[in-house]
């Protein structure tokens, strides 16, 4: 009898952990808990929503929108004591700020907490509906209890670069709340438009909002075009309010960016007695940095603070983003104002001018109730006062700011930017460039382990960000958005210690379905064939693995460039590459229905498969596969992306390739990236040098970008045929970013592809 109760329990406890990972199957971000019960409930049209109507209107309403929206049916509502089949929503003060408990009993749903709380735990409850919801659906009967990890659980929308009209933005809204997202970061101004309505100052939209063409291709291709099309839009201060309010009812704070002393092409276009020069270069119609920002008369802060006067009413969050990136300073230097401003406040450089820049506009925006917050590089020259810090270029801003009691919103470069490519470039739509894959993003962790517990409390959050310099159309924005806003939403809500790449992928799955049913584009990258290539230093040859996520039939594959097809070679094991080929692999599901592909083109050289030794280590930010990245075959990618370059920039480049056994040598080649829009330049100088023991190297001969000034993405140098087993290569970074160049002032960045020794 014994055995038998046993036997009796291990099949109900493999029963309900079957079932409690179905109920979490489609939930993200993972809640705290989930505690499956026994029976289901059964949701309808006939279900009703009882609630307190005096302060849960607008939550019932918004729930109600999504249902109508997405699935084509609404609840009746009622006020009263809650019948049978009713969604009752309770408020209950003991649970703060966005916690909320979801019980789903076969008779009643009851959620309770504060407002947020509640509509939190509704948008949860309208994830449990399945992806082919038709209008009825048995629920299980479940516990949920549940907080986020973070205050500040943020994604950023550029509408200056590409504009997107009032119900674009409420739709981005709604995608945010339907993960539990609650911050919107809109970025308003910049070179490119100005998109907010200031009755003051009516050319600020007029002229500002409107550019006469915009930049066809990328910014770092060779040959710039532009088309002549007039482009640009902007919101009255009635659709801000509008669209305001749509974000408060669901429960997200809205923080607009307007910046400030850079990036401010576009007003000082409507004004040109706002720049140092008194003369307008016209609203930009390309990407970059550019000279021409505000000035530091006084006239110029009269202007700010009446745009401030306007601006503040309308977003009653506790911050306004003033910006304070990217200020080149060029202008400032020869400006009579600007120097008189450094002499009379005995400030020592163009830097401090900015900080005490920031600080007066603080002083004004405190003024009104009001916090800044600005990208890190308002930590230049001295942080304001009560200013919070948005560390983008790194972690190590944030970390810096966190030590000195400012709080931090982290959205690092490498985790966060959206803009980036999520899959293989040659797959995707045009991007800026970088590599920023969904696994890398849920991978984020944006508390930094040299932080103690105390400086720890001063982050806030996280957020990504979505610039749109090379997003058209809404559609393209979602397709950028999704998946990683998904990953985003658990590495900010879910507890650190639950978070499981292998269950997250599971849940994906339903999310796909949810988000086909309802038809948001979204990026399929995921399912892309994998292909990890290692060199295999004993025998000197390239190895490629070929792997799927989710696995979805077989693996078919090419080396010569040919279609695969269903009669090629299966993948069955990891293969060498001896020569140079083309790569085309697909998957094809047990119907002969393509799932996945990839292709990769290999160059294979000497050092191919070579050892490879790094004296100096890349940056973690740009570090992938490091280092056989640079002997792995593979050139990098233009526009690039970070997964086929490893970037520098504290130290120069250094690395020896052992090629296994003595070799004529007679070529150096070094495969590099000039893209100046980020930052990115060609070395100045190149070195190679040969040894037959690794110890006693002599240069074999050296290439110079002052004797090579239009050396294009590929430099090198050819040596007398010389016999050895070493082969040293040495890179001088370039130095500065000159004035005029987006990032001026700041060191220039080196990416290195691949080295290939012939």
């Amino acid at each position: 009898m014994a055995m038998i109760c046993k036997r009796l329990f291990f099949f109900v406890f493999l029963f309900i952990s079957f079932n409690h990972m179905q109920a979490q199957k489609g939930i993200i971000p993972e809640p705290y808990t989930v505690l499956l019960q026994e029976g289901n409930f059964s949701f309808s049209p006939r279900t009703i929503v009882s609630f307190n109507a005096e302060v849960l209107a607008d939550e019932v309403v918004v729930f109600n929108d999504f249902l109508i929206k997405y699935y084509g049916i609404s609840l009746k509502t009622y006020s009263k004591v809650p019948p049978p089949n009713a969604v009752y929503l309770k408020l209950d003060k003991s649970l703060q700020g966005e916690a909320y408990q979801l019980e789903i009993k076969s008779t009643q749903i009851l959620i309770t907490g504060t407002e947020t709380g509640i509509f939190r735990g509704l948008m949860t409850l309208f994830q449990l509906l399945p992806a082919d919801f038709n209008g009825t659906a048995n629920l299980p009967c479940l516990l949920i209890q549940d907080a986020p990890r973070f205050a500040w659980r943020g994604m950023h929308l550029d509408v200056c670069r590409h504009f997107f009209p009032k119900e674009d933005v409420m739709k981005y809204i709604d995608y945010l709340a339907m993960y539990k997202m609650n911050t919107f970061h809109w970025h308003l101004t910049d070179d490119q438009g100005w998109r907010i309505e200031i009755k003051k100052y009516p050319e600020l939209t007029s002229i500002g909002g409107w550019r006469k063409g915009t930049l066809i291709g990328h910014a770092s291709d060779e040959t710039q075009k532009t088309d002549t099309a007039r482009y640009g839009g902007f919101y009255t201060q009635d659709e801000v309010k509008e669209i305001v309010d749509y974000a408060a009812k669901r429960h997200i704070t809205v923080v607009p960016e307007i910046e400030m002393p850079g990036h401010s092409l576009a007003a000082v276009t409507s004004y040109p007695w706002l720049s140092c020069k008194k003369a307008s270069d016209g609203v930009a119609t390309g990407w970059g940095v550019f000279e021409n920002v505000f000035c530091t008369s006084d006239s110029v802060f009269t202007f700010l603070e009446n745009v401030l006067d306007e601006i503040t009413p309308l977003f009653p969050g506790e911050y306004i983003h003033i910006g304070g990136d990217e200020c080149p300073k060029v202008n400032w230097k020869t400006c009579p104002v600007c120097q008189t401003r450094i002499k009379e406040l005995n400030l020592k450089s163009e830097e401090e001018l900015q900080s005490w820049f920031i600080q007066r506009v603080e002083k004004h925006i405190n003024s009104k109730g009001k916090k800044i917050i600005g990208w890190d590089e308002i930590l230049e020259g001295g942080l304001a006062p009560n200013a919070a810090v948005m560390s983008w270029r790194g972690m190590e801003s944030g970390v810096e700011a966190a030590k000195q009691k400012h709080f931090v919103v982290m959205t690092p470069v490498s985790h966060c930017y959206f803009d980036y490519y999520q899959g293989n470039p040659a797959a995707e739509p045009l991007a800026i460039g970088g590599y920023t894959p969904l696994a890398k993003v849920y991978d984020f962790e944006p508390v930094p382990a040299e932080l103690n517990a105390e400086e720890a409390k001063y982050i806030l959050g996280a957020q990504a960000n979505l610039w749109t310099e090379y997003i058209g159309d809404f559609s393209h924005v979602g397709y950028m958005l999704f998946p990683r806003l998904l990953a985003l939403s658990e590495v900010l809500w879910s507890p650190a210690v639950q978070r499981d790449y292998v269950s997250f992928r599971s849940r994906l799955l339903t999310q796909f379905d949810r988000l086909d049913r309802f038809k948001i584009n979204y990026a399929r990258s995921i399912f892309e064939i994998k292909k990890t290539v290692v060199s295999d230093t004993i025998k000197r040859q390239l190895s490629v693995e070929l792997s799927q996520e989710f696995q979805q039939g077989d693996i078919y594959y090419t080396l010569d460039g040919t279609t695969p097809s269903t009669t090629s070679m299966i993948y069955a094991k990891p293969f060498s590459v001896l020569s140079d080929c083309e790569l085309k692999a697909t998957v094809f599901d047990k119907d002969g229905k393509e799932k996945g592909k990839t292709s990769q083109t290999f160059s294979v050289s000497k050092s191919s498969g070579a050892s490879i030794k790094l004296t100096y280590p890349p940056s973690p930010y740009y570090n992938y596969g490091s280092p056989y990245t640079l002997v792995d075959g593979i050139l990098g990618r233009i526009p690039w992306n970070g997964k086929e370059w490893l970037g520098f920039s504290d130290n120069d480049f250094e690395a020896v390739i052992d090629l296994g056994k003595s070799e004529t040598v007679s070529s150096v080649k070094v495969d590099v990236l000039k893209a100046e829009i980020s930052w990115i330049y060609m070395p100045e100088h190149m070195t190679v040098s040969l040894s037959s023991d690794g110890k006693d190297f002599y240069v074999a001969n050296d290439w110079s970008l002052q004797n090579d000034p239009e050396a294009g993405r590929t430099i090198g140098v050819v040596i007398k045929p010389s016999t050895a087993r070493y082969v040293k290569v040495n890179l001088k970074k370039f130095g500065e970013i000159p004035t005029g160049k987006p990032g001026a002032g700041n060191g220039a960045w080196l990416f290195v592809g691949e080295i290939i020794v012939n």
